[in-house]
């Protein structure tokens, strides 16, 4: 299994990002796909999850600015960042798991700053 993450970067309050996760190794069209992020001193935390149907969900902090999204055709899994605020600056990372099995991906820092 790999999981590599990219579109991290500086932006500044109020910008947008896109980040992507291309997966290999494993059926992802059939697989619930997450992204979730740690900020430093702050323990990881979910962002937003995508079902293999397509149905999705978010941590608070994202509703209404972050939407997750997949193309099976690429075996990619996006995360759309809106709004974003300096809150948001953390390392962003993908995740592949279930019982008795968890994958991530390097991670991608996110910056929000003037």
């Amino acid at each position: 299994v790999q999981l590599v993450e990219s579109g991290g970067g500086l932006v500044q309050p109020g910008g947008s990002l896109r980040l992507s996760c291309a997966a290999s190794g494993f059926t992802f069209s059939s697989s619930t796909m997450r992204w979730f992020r740690q900020a430093p001193g702050k323990q990881r935390e979910l962002v937003a999850v995508i079902t293999s149907g397509g149905s999705t969900n978010y941590a608070d902090s994202a509703k209404g600015r972050f939407t997750i999204s997949r193309d099976n055709a690429k075996n990619t899994v996006y995360l759309q960042m809106n709004s974003l605020k300096p809150e948001d600056t953390a390392v962003y990372y993908c995740n592949f798991g279930g019982l008795g099995y968890d994958f991530w991906g390097q991670g991608t820092q996110v910056t929000v700053s003037t």
